[in-house]
């Protein structure tokens, strides 16, 4: 699983540069570069719930290996017209929209994945080596994407990425998780006539009485895998009232646990102010503080204080993870205070370290709690959300920094942004997943249970 995260992150992180630079190729129009990378954006955020929705029903393995397949074909497409030398901008960016769906798709499902395959006493490690290895791709895949590109051309750095996203989705597809095995044990034992609360080896039990079992609603078939929470079901209500009911479903989880909402929202405005930031900060820095240099040693410093803090997490001795998240997100004061009052570059690049680190010490904590806390039937559609808030987040301050630094000044921008991050992620501290009750089963979400016939018995979540 590793492996096949350090490829899917690795192969991600090459796109960006490899697409801006075969747009500038092209043509000079900054417009059109901003077109072709929203057109994956634009596509991964509207579908997002959708693949939250089908991340719980299906096998996480196998949305996956689907998702970076489509990815890398994708990407193959785009090498093959760029080493023919036509460059078309409608085609690159049908291609990034193509590629931003698989996007929606497989980003949550990988949460279940981690929970499918580590232990629970292991994934905070486990969570951290992976944050350690987007990490690191993110600093080593621009400068790889640019060498392949100005060596042989953007083709070839599209080539290596499709290649990279085959060998994720072989290496992710090939994983044999738990759910796939209490799966298959569901199936064998639902098989024959008079199957009776059957209950396979990994301990799935549901399989229905009698032989042949049919639903008593409209003759349709049911099928219902559980016990760690994986539900399957086929119903004749159609397809979209069966997906608004999994939505809700995925919102109900969400809603009794103030203290999710809390984080998620605390987490939003630390991607909006980040956007502030990273649109403010660099020309500050061009303009008042030494130039170009000087701002890429304010990058390297953050990403070198976000390694450090994703490696450090595991290592902490943390007795209330949540205040500790919060806390690191709420450290991203200290960048905007010394935007604010610009000063040597020492400083705002020790502020930025300091900010990352905190980030790298929230990412592997947040999946691990979030993965303990929110029952792993409802995970992916949870998940969804968080990313679509994140995601959104980022590209509106990105959006509006320039707009609104004209009205009030990059200072009073800046104080207010710092001060709004600061506030919204410490507040969360006030919930504590603990008392949240996280895996009580709301008393409105009965009818995902089919009645029970005598004699069986149903699974505690």
């Amino acid at each position: 699983m590793l492996i096949g995260r350090c490829l899917s992150a690795l192969a991600t992180a090459l796109i960006p540069t490899t697409l801006t630079l075969a747009v500038l190729r092209a043509t000079d129009d900054g417009g059109a570069l901003g077109i072709v990378l929203a057109s994956e954006l634009v596509p991964m955020l509207l579908l997002l719930p959708v693949g939250g929705v089908l991340a719980d029903r299906l096998r996480p393995e196998r949305v996956a290996l689907f998702a970076d397949l489509v990815r890398g074909l994708s990407q193959a497409a785009i090498a093959v017209e760029l080493l023919l030398g036509l460059y078309r901008l409608v085609d690159l960016a049908l291609l990034s929209a193509l590629a931003g769906a698989a996007i929606a798709f497989g980003s949550p499902a990988v949460p279940r994945l981690v929970v499918a395959v580590v232990p629970g006493p292991a994934r905070l490690r486990v969570n951290a080596r992976i944050g350690v290895v987007t990490s690191l791709s993110s600093v080593a895949a621009p400068a790889i994407a640019g060498t392949v590109t100005v060596a042989a051309g953007p083709g070839w750095a599209a080539g290596l990425t499709a290649v990279l996203f085959a060998g994720s989705a072989l290496t992710l597809g090939g994983i044999r998780t738990s759910i796939a095995r209490r799966a298959e044990g569901f199936q064998d034992a639902e098989q024959g006539a008079g199957v009776q609360g059957a209950e396979d080896g990994a301990g799935v039990r549901g399989a229905e009485q009698g032989a042949g079992v049919r639903g008593a609603e409209g003759g349709v078939a049911g099928r219902r895998v559980e016990g760690s929470g994986v539900e399957r079901e086929a119903e004749g209500r159609g397809t979209f009232s069966a997906f608004g009911r999994d939505l809700r479903r995925g919102w109900r989880e969400i809603r009794q646990r103030p203290w999710f909402l809390a984080c998620v929202f605390g987490h939003g405005v630390w991607h909006f102010v980040a956007g502030l930031f990273l649109t403010l900060a660099p020309v500050t820095v061009v303009q008042d503080l030494g130039g170009e240099t000087n701002w890429m040693v304010i990058v390297q410093s953050g990403t070198v204080g976000m390694v450090l803090g994703v490696f450090a997490a595991p290592r902490l001795p943390i007795r209330r993870p949540l205040a500790v998240m919060q806390v690191g997100a709420a450290a991203y004061l200290l960048p905007m205070a010394a935007l604010a009052v610009p000063g040597p570059v020492a400083v705002l690049a020790v502020a930025y370290f300091a900010a990352m680190f905190g980030l790298g010490v929230l990412i592997p904590l947040w999946e691990t709690v979030v993965a303990e806390e929110i029952p792993e039937r409802a995970l992916g559609r949870v998940r969804s959300f968080d990313t679509l808030i994140s995601f959104a987040s980022r590209p509106f301050g990105l959006a509006v920094a320039a707009p609104l630094a004209g009205l009030t000044g990059v200072t009073a921008l800046a104080v207010v942004g710092g001060v709004l991050v600061a506030a919204a992620n410490l507040a969360a501290i006030a919930w504590s997943p603990t008392t949240a009750e996280p895996r009580a089963r709301p008393r409105d979400d009965v009818d995902e249970q089919r009645p029970l016939r005598r004699g069986q018995r149903r699974p505690s979540v």
